[in-house]
């Protein structure tokens, strides 16, 4: 049987969708397009997260998202994932290993120090190998290349929003992070 590329697109869709239902029924919020190139990992719920159900709805979504397309990234080319499950507990290490890999992004940016210290969980053996201590601590500001993503950890995002000076930083860390494609 010859598939046309309508049949090809249509099956890695329900792949992915089949992916992402898997996930959610084991307690990972998501958030966004599952088919991005950023993935925003948060560790702190922030007040407008709907009790840690829901993530990126307020301030602190709606500057990153602005970021990004300054940037030049696709308005819809980004996903956000809880460091926390439905139950309000840390992700297993390897269920947040699971999630990055499915929603393959070329880009991770945590944005508090509770997401970093999950990832830093996670990704244990493959940030020990760096040689650049603060890329392997996943200092913030620090650019690290692992399994293939370049991840950097803004390091408190969401409080950030509330000092001009604290906010410029944001902005300069983000500024390294340009589209790894051409600009949307």
């Amino acid at each position: 049987m010859v598939q046309t590329r309508v049949d090809r697109k249509r099956i890695y869709a329900e792949k992915q969708q089949a992916e992402v239902d898997a996930l959610v029924n084991q307690g990972v919020i998501l958030c966004g397009n599952a088919f991005s190139t950023v993935l925003f990992l948060k560790g702190d719920p922030g007040p407008q997260d709907g009790n840690g159900k829901t993530l990126f709805t307020g301030p602190d979504g709606k500057a990153l998202q602005a970021s990004l397309r300054a940037l030049g990234y696709d308005p819809a080319g980004w996903c956000g994932v809880a460091s926390w499950n439905t139950q309000g507990e840390s992700l297993d290490p390897t269920l947040l290993r699971q999630t990055i890999a499915a929603l393959d992004p070329q880009t991770v940016i945590i944005v508090d120090d509770t997401a970093a210290a999950v990832m830093r969980e996670a990704y244990a053996e493959e940030l020990s190998a760096l040689d650049d201590f603060s890329c392997a601590m996943l200092q913030p500001g620090a650019i690290a290349y692992i399994c293939g993503m370049r991840v950097m950890n803004l390091g408190g995002f969401e409080a950030s929003l509330n000092d001009a000076h604290e906010k410029q930083i944001m902005w300069a860390r983000l500024k390294e992070l340009p589209p790894e494609v051409a600009p949307y």
